[in-house]
């Protein structure tokens, strides 16, 4: 059940109007959305509903056993006990296959390897999010982060809940579960807020990601031998920008419809394009998953606390562990090399202690070549991720350097690259003043503008709706 569809529409509005009509009655309301979940998960496939129920009801068990537990012995082994559960499930459906081709690669090294049928497992919509979910509860839980005590049906709903299910944000369970505690209150809903998201995600997702993913991407990267490297070079930018607008349209959606429900997530994106820096742009980009990453598997390693080297170290791992997530090939796990490999390398940069660098790196003139500079860095590692295959992606930059007449510059999509490439400068405090502005206007006026932009999207957007990128992991 893709957000911007008819089928989503009609479900979301009937989900809001009985959630409020029951939210005098906590667990009522509660119990609602569980099931209201459930059944956004099971318009996909009610075969994998059992596995999400299974794994949420896992995770709070084991959650429980841990919070009830006050020796530090007994924590730690059941802890350790249900991550490796929950990533036993992970890598079951998601990488099994891909282990075991690797396997076989590297035993054909030495001798011919045995020829084996591989059937692939069918991977859960949505298994890497929700799994993260198990994980951050037992996470939380065992350093004491989450106070209340552990209940099983708002963990069920804590890992289930609609908006962020398929594909995130990841929730902590300490920032989402003590919202559980309390009675929605209409009062505390920034409403204007909530549309306002919900109407700037349509326009990312339907006009500016799939756009630029039917007029420009999709067919450059299903055969670039036939264009040149001018085509080649805006479709690599292009796939910058359609793959920001995909994914953040998608979380602009989900903590739109999630604040007109009652609940707060976290910002996930924040204009990572402007950043100067690759610790910046993780900062900025998925930044539920990268903080997810640094809190649960960069520090637990040692973070900066080894010396430059184990750093290095924790830093590379850290990145190669989240191009894997990302999925079970090895141009996932060339991308998350290549951020890896610029967090050192940025971190060698800035440590150089030369006076004249050091003004130099303080310009306005430097954080301008920074910006450009890691943009691109950025988008060649984004080749990687986009391509199915390492061969397709060095055809992409064997092309670059070949000449060629820009045939796929068309209107439409030089004008959706620069509202992608330009939204990251506007300034956050626009569309608060905004925000505030429309909660003066009359209620008939909102709605007219609301079905007004909800109208325009639909017809600047072409024909169908891509699945958003992000539902593959």
């Amino acid at each position: 059940m893709l957000f911007p569809t008819v089928e989503y529409g009609l479900f979301f509005l009937l989900v809001l109007a009985v959630a409020w009509g029951l939210c005098r009655w906590l667990d009522a309301h509660k119990a609602f959305l569980l099931i209201a979940s459930y059944v956004f998960y099971g318009f996909w496939n009610w075969a994998y509903v059992p596995l999400l129920f299974g794994i949420s009801l896992f995770a709070g068990l084991v959650a429980q056993r841990i919070q009830r537990s006050e020796d530090a012995r007994v924590r730690k082994r059941w802890l350790v006990f249900g991550v490796v559960v929950c990533l036993a499930v992970l890598v079951h459906y998601k990488y099994t296959t891909f282990l075991l081709l690797a396997l076989i690669d590297a035993w054909g090294a030495f001798g011919t390897p045995p020829a084996i049928q591989l059937d692939s497992v069918a991977l859960p919509l949505g298994v890497s999010f929700f799994v993260f979910h198990a994980i951050s509860l037992l996470g939380d839980v065992y350093r004491r982060k989450l106070k209340q005590a552990v209940r099983i049906p708002d963990v069920l709903l804590y890992v289930a809940f609609f908006p962020q299910l398929i594909a995130g944000p990841i929730l902590r369970a300490s920032q989402f579960m003590p919202q559980l505690l309390e009675r929605r209150r209409p009062d505390a809903v920034r409403v204007n807020r909530g549309l306002m998201l919900i109407v700037v995600g349509l326009f990312k997702k339907v006009v500016v990601a799939n756009l630029l993913a039917t007029q420009l991407v999709d067919p450059v990267f299903s055969n670039p031998r036939i264009y040149g490297g001018w085509d080649m070079l805006l479709a690599v930018y292009g796939y910058a920008v359609q793959i920001y607008c995909d994914f953040s349209g998608y979380t602009d959606i989900a903590i739109g419809c999630a604040l007109l429900l009652g609940y707060r997530f976290p910002r996930n994106f924040d204009a990572p394009y402007v950043s100067g820096s690759p610790q910046e742009f993780w900062r900025r980009w998925h930044i539920s998953l990268s903080t997810w990453l640094r809190d649960y598997l960069y520090i637990p390693l040692g973070g900066s606390r080894g010396g430059p080297w184990r750093t290095s170290l924790n830093l590379m791992v850290t990145m190669l562990l989240g191009g894997l997530w990302h999925g079970a090939a090895w141009t996932f796990v060339v991308w998350g090399a290549l951020h890896g490999l610029y967090l050192v390398i940025h971190r060698a940069w800035a440590a150089l202690p030369w006076p004249a660098l050091v003004r130099w790196r303080a310009t306005v003139a430097w954080r301008w070549i920074a910006r450009l500079l890691l943009f691109h860095a950025v988008c060649a590692a984004w080749v990687f991720f986009r391509a199915p295959s390492f061969d397709l992606a060095f055809a992409v930059f064997g092309r670059l350097a070949e000449p060629g007449v820009l045939t796929l510059a068309t209107g439409p999509v030089l004008i959706a690259l620069t509202i992608g490439l330009a939204g990251q400068y506007v300034p956050r405090r626009w569309f608060n003043a905004f925000e505030l502005g429309l909660g003066r206007w009359p209620a008939l006026l909102r709605g007219g503008a609301l079905a007004t932009a909800v109208f325009a999207i639909d017809l600047l957007g072409p024909t169908g709706i891509a699945p958003f990128i992000y539902f593959q992991f």
